[in-house]
């Protein structure tokens, strides 16, 4: 009898377990994003939220263009990278029918071109006239980022014969700039607000007169139409997610450190920032 009714017992531990394991797995999740350090930050700190309430989130990075079509056709649910209004606008306009933007997550952003402050020059005007130091260069990124197109334009519209916008990624472009200053070399790189380099060096952009960069940008929420019918828990935490470029740069910060976890970062943020993160909950 003892054993039957220890059976018993274990038997309804077993479908209690159970149902609580399926109560809290509400559904998955996915969100692409680019591999800029800011993005890698933000997408981790929202899969982190979200995964604590029960769903399992899928986190994909892609070009930006390939981010922009994926939400276009709702292969994903939304993404938190979305630089407008001058970086991702053509993308936008491509989808704008078939998105919701939910508004900036982030305010205070910028592109352009950088380039350490030891250099003698302040403006885009100017590189042609220093092209040889240079090396004929501008670093760049992925070729599928709107700071590339806006780069190209640049290249055109400040007629800079002497200078080649060369494809790379950020990390590559960033290991190229600390080179660079190591050696106390001239060097220009394509850059972006907020970025852990920032904190690291002492770096400039160069004036852009023609205003082709556009001036101070936000980082934006896209999310696919119908998320608010299908998972409104969901699209209320994406809707309400918002921070500060110092509370995002600390974050980039540990995701430099050596042999760093953006994830398990992000879950360490999330803990340690606990009013800011009950504030984007339902």
């Amino acid at each position: 009898m003892m054993q039957k009714t220890a059976i018993a017992l274990a038997a309804t531990a077993m479908l209690s377990i159970g149902s609580t394991a399926l109560a809290d797995d509400k559904g998955e999740v996915e969100l692409a994003y680019v591999e800029w350090s800011s993005e890698v930050a933000s997408t981790n700190v929202v899969k982190a939220v979200l995964e604590d309430m029960g769903y399992d989130v899928k986190i994909t990075s892609v070009s930006a263009a390939a981010m922009w079509q994926a939400v276009g056709t709702g292969d994903v649910d939304g993404l938190v990278a979305a630089w407008l209004p001058t970086t991702h606008k053509d993308y936008l306009e491509k989808v704008a029918d078939r998105v919701e933007d939910l508004g900036p997550n982030l305010e205070g952003t910028r592109i352009g071109l950088v380039v350490p402050d030891y250099v003698e020059i302040d403006s885009i005007e100017d590189l042609n006239a220093a092209a040889e130091k240079f090396d004929g260069k501008i670093i760049g990124i992925d070729p599928g980022a709107g700071l590339m197109s806006k780069t190209e334009k640049a290249i055109e519209d400040y007629g800079l014969n002497d200078m080649k916008l060369v494809e790379g990624t950020g990390p590559i472009m960033t290991a190229v700039l600390g080179d660079a200053i190591k050696d106390h070399e001239w060097v220009v790189v394509t850059g972006w607000t907020p970025h852990w380099m920032f904190a690291k060096w002492d770096l400039k952009y160069l004036d852009d007169p023609k205003g082709v960069y556009g001036g101070e940008e936000q980082i934006h929420t896209v999310v696919r139409k119908g998320l608010k019918e299908d998972m409104p828990e969901v699209y209320a935490v994406l809707d309400n997610f918002h921070w500060t470029p110092d509370q995002m740069a600390e974050l980039m910060v540990w995701n430099q450190e050596k042999h760093a976890d953006p994830y398990a970062n992000a879950q360490r943020w999330v803990k340690e920032n606990a009013d800011t993160v009950s504030s984007w909950k339902p």
